[in-house]
């Protein structure tokens, strides 16, 4: 059974023999939840590749002490996945956002399209993006993950539109495209450093949003005959394209 991994603001100046302090929610939840014990086996990880592995040597109602055994530097691989994802209505959002990260996805970029339902402003902004943050974080421990997904800020269009420019290949998922998802590059050496995915709102993007993504790089693409939700689109395109790529070859 793979062992639980919780996350800690950093493990600059963790060696193996070392202790390292957990505190705050993070060894409540270790302690208090999950019931973790002295003597088992825990993961820590920063999000940013660094990993230890060690065993419970104390355990308070808000603090755990880990002795690590083993450190290792997890490297990023390639391709970087982003996926631009645009606001689904209700719960739809964080469960996006949850299985983007359980797939592999590295930053996830909400998006307020013109047919999106979901409307973030004010107070209600801020709160949507920290459970979208909060999603990712918990999903990326239950997956295991060593590098954690960016959640980023609310772009407009325009900030949209320069993340697909910004990218090595970018796939605009469109009902409506002739060309299908993996009409692109497949795996060898020559692959894409990166890849942006884009999703579109449960009411399709428009002709002026395809546009703009086409504009400046984007390459519209349909997933096949079927119309996918939102919430599950990405999830999709991700696992067709990884599937052709080092990282799942």
């Amino acid at each position: 059974m793979s062992l639980p991994v919780h996350l800690v603001p950093s493990l600059s100046g963790a060696a193996v023999g070392g202790t390292v302090v957990v505190e705050g929610e993070e060894a409540h939840h270790a302690v208090a939840v999950r019931r973790l014990g002295v003597g088992e086996e825990v993961v820590l990880t920063d999000g940013r590749g660094g990993r230890a592995v060690g065993r419970v040597s104390a355990t308070a109602k808000r603090r755990l002490e880990v002795r690590v055994e083993e450190m290792e530097a997890v490297p990023r691989v390639a391709p970087f996945v982003t996926v631009v994802q645009a606001l689904p209505k209700g719960e739809r959002g964080e469960r996006a956002v949850e299985v983007l990260t359980e797939i592999g996805v590295d930053r996830i970029v909400p998006w307020a399209a013109a047919r999106s339902v979901a409307v973030w402003r004010g107070e209600r902004a801020a709160r949507s993006l920290t459970r979208w943050r909060v999603t990712a974080r918990e999903a990326a421990k239950q997956a295991r993950r060593s590098w954690f997904p960016e959640v980023a800020e609310l772009p407009t269009l325009r900030g949209a539109t320069g993340v697909v420019a910004a990218a090595a290949l970018a796939l605009v998922l469109h009902e409506a495209a002739d060309a299908p998802l993996l009409a692109g590059p497949a795996h060898t050496p020559g692959a894409p450093s990166e890849v942006v995915v884009v999703v579109g709102p449960e009411g399709g993007l428009t002709d002026d949003e395809v546009a703009a993504f086409v504009a400046v790089g984007g390459r519209a693409v349909r997933l096949g005959p079927e119309v996918l939700r939102t919430s599950t689109a990405g999830l999709a395109a991700v696992a067709a394209l990884l599937s052709r790529t080092p990282r799942w070859g």
